[in-house]
């Protein structure tokens, strides 16, 4: 089993324990990815890392996370979820992780956490693939920010430098952190990421309405350990495993095109139903495109000029690519339109938007 770019950091270099998923790997259609509702806090969270709030025991779980790939790999052994509230001030997420030994060594913010065994989030609010914030935390609560110009596969820089203001995070060991000698039941944490930081993500209007939609994933990396001399060794020459709230199919995080999607309601808890994306596949046929555009130029050493040439299956005529003068661009078209107008485009650094 391979694992491949889970988070990677201007300074830092690729962590690659793998082969990156190739282009000729993301040309079949995708499914529409998960999608939960998120309502809005009844009553204060109090970020301490106990999930016990009153507000906290109306918010749904997310479905059990599973592996990176989806079904391609076996289940998770230990159980992850995750829930969300908002309020006029900040979004909150909440998450359980099982796990019978707790262990993290990092102390430092912003260090490279997964290399502790830690719980991740990605959020690209206005869902074009560019300018998304991650942020990773390990069971000693130290955090690592971060903000991603674009994706690390069309030349996007991590910028490390980037705080989330205002930003509280807690944890609560359910067991004893770092002793080896006796089982643990998990850890959880709370998270309060402030709408003025999720603000410089995209021209957004804060608080969100009822009904929007963002694009948003979680990770949980976990490694294989031994106890020796009653301390935890991770095994050598062992890759670690990433666990998913919406499974990306592939091994890499960074392709926000496949996260899922958070739906903020203002619903009593549980009165609200999650409405699948009505543009999902224009958005997944445009991301085929453009994937076929890259494995394209690669064979051909230029970009098609018509959409036929990238050879994908299923492909409705709806579909129009040109050349640029930096890349490329392929356009879905409203041909009930009079005349035709392009719907959603996407370019060669996987930058989608609507017209």
């Amino acid at each position: 089993m391979r694992r491949v770019l889970l988070g990677l950091a201007a300074g830092f270099g690729a962590v690659a324990l793998g082969a990156s998923p190739t282009d000729a790997d993301m040309l079949a259609p995708f499914p529409h990815p998960k999608g939960y509702v998120c309502y809005r806090a009844s009553a204060p969270v109090t970020i301490d890392g106990d999930l016990k709030d009153a507000a906290w025991d109306a918010a749904p779980w997310t479905d059990a996370f599973v592996d990176i790939e989806g079904d391609k790999q076996p289940k998770p052994r230990f159980r992850t979820r995750a829930k969300m509230l908002w309020d006029d001030e900040a979004l909150y997420i909440a998450a359980e992780l099982e796990e019978p030994h707790v262990w993290a060594n990092l102390k430092d913010h912003d260090a490279v956490i997964f290399n502790d065994p830690d719980f991740e989030v990605f959020l690209d609010p206005d869902g074009d693939n560019h300018l998304y914030g991650e942020l990773e935390l390990n069971a000693l609560n130290t955090t690592w920010d971060l903000l991603l110009t674009k994706p690390y596969k069309d030349g996007g820089k991590a910028v490390n430098a980037w705080e989330i203001t205002g930003l509280k995070t807690a944890v609560k060991v359910n067991g004893t952190l770092n002793d080896a000698r006796d089982k643990d039941a998990g850890w959880t944490l709370e998270i309060k990421w402030p709408w003025k930081s999720l603000a410089e993500l995209g021209s957004l209007k804060i608080p969100p309405k009822d009904g929007e939609q963002w694009r948003i994933n979680f990770s949980r990396v976990e490694w294989d350990i031994d106890i020796v001399d009653g301390k935890y060794q991770k095994v050598k020459g062992r890759p670690e495993h990433n666990w998913v709230w919406s499974p990306q199919g592939v091994i890499d995080m960074h392709r926000p095109e496949r996260w899922g999607y958070i739906q903020y309601s203002t619903a009593k808890p549980g009165e609200a139903k999650f409405s699948p994306d009505a543009d999902w596949n224009i958005r997944d046929t445009l991301h085929r495109a453009y994937y076929a555009q890259r494995a394209y130029q690669k064979k051909n050493g230029k970009y098609a000029t018509a959409t036929a040439d990238l050879g994908l299956k299923g492909t409705p005529g709806r579909v129009e690519v040109q050349a640029t003068r930096s890349g490329f661009e392929a356009t879905w078209m409203d041909r009930d339109a009079k005349p035709p107008k392009p719907l959603y485009t996407i370019t060669n650094d996987s930058r989608i938007r609507k017209e």
